[in-house]
């Protein structure tokens, strides 16, 4: 085992935190409840203005494996993530938005998976939450493998569920140019490692006042971007996935 890493199924689990006094007790509980024990909550907090550090420092003291890492300037979640992903000392990273929840035998099942395929992302199933914390009755299933083409076409792999092997892949850290995580899944992916979903809900994404809609022709600008000037393709092929990118986009919003 290399000698950097304190042990060989460690995962660092990332979590951005700005004004999330609101969740983030909740948060951090789903953490600890998992039964899988071996891990390290790093929490970075991006300048908040409520309450979030006090609580999560009520945490720390009682747990060792909750960090808590103050950004003196606030400067967004791409750049909180690649703090915590600079402190990780895990083999395995995953992350965590301070208003998300995972079921208690996520890293469980998605470490089996890490080990029974070789695989370099996990990633899962996950399941729509009011601001309440209440099902949605929404539902989004995986695909159990995903190529760099499906990418394309749509982002198979919701942040919250995704965990990388930094064995496989080394420290991959988040582009400032918006759609951050996206870029980071189809950067790894097309160098040719594999992603294996597990079409389990082992996560609960919660859907926040507007933000399903509020910036979706933002959203829309940033992914012309990813095609044109990140993945650099032609501008038939960029019509191409951009128009099966919106049409899969519509479905999982307003069908699936």
């Amino acid at each position: 085992m290399n000698s950097i890493y304190p042990s060989d199924d460690l995962i660092s689990i990332i979590t951005p935190s700005y004004n999330s006094e609101q969740f983030i007790a909740k948060t951090i509980d789903s953490v600890i409840n998992q039964s899988h024990q071996n891990w390290e909550m790093i929490i970075i907090d991006d300048l908040s203005t409520d309450n979030s550090c006090e609580i999560i420092e009520n945490y720390k003291a009682t747990d060792p494996r909750i960090k808590l890492i103050k950004s003196k300037i606030n400067q967004g979640p791409a750049y909180s993530r690649n703090s915590g992903i600079e402190l990780a000392k895990g083999r395995y990273i995953a992350f965590l938005d301070s208003d998300d929840l995972w079921k208690p035998e996520k890293l469980k099942h998605q470490l089996e998976a890490f080990k029974e395929t070789g695989t370099a992302i996990s990633f899962s199933a996950y399941e729509w939450i009011n601001e309440n914390g209440n099902p949605l009755n929404k539902t989004i299933f995986v695909k159990k493998n995903i190529n760099y083409s499906d990418m394309l076409n749509y982002n198979h792999i919701g942040c919250l569920t995704a965990i990388y092997d930094t064995h496989q892949t080394g420290k991959v850290y988040f582009k400032k140019i918006g759609h951050e995580d996206y870029i980071m899944w189809l950067s790894i992916i097309k160098l040719g490692h594999s992603a294996t979903g597990i079409n389990n809900v082992l996560a609960q994404y919660r859907i926040r006042t507007g933000s399903v809609s509020s910036n979706k022709l933002k959203m829309t600008k940033y992914q012309w971007h990813i095609y044109r000037k990140i993945e650099n393709l032609g501008l038939i092929k960029s019509m191409y996935h951009f128009m099966k990118y919106t049409y899969n986009g519509v479905k999982k919003t307003f069908f699936l």
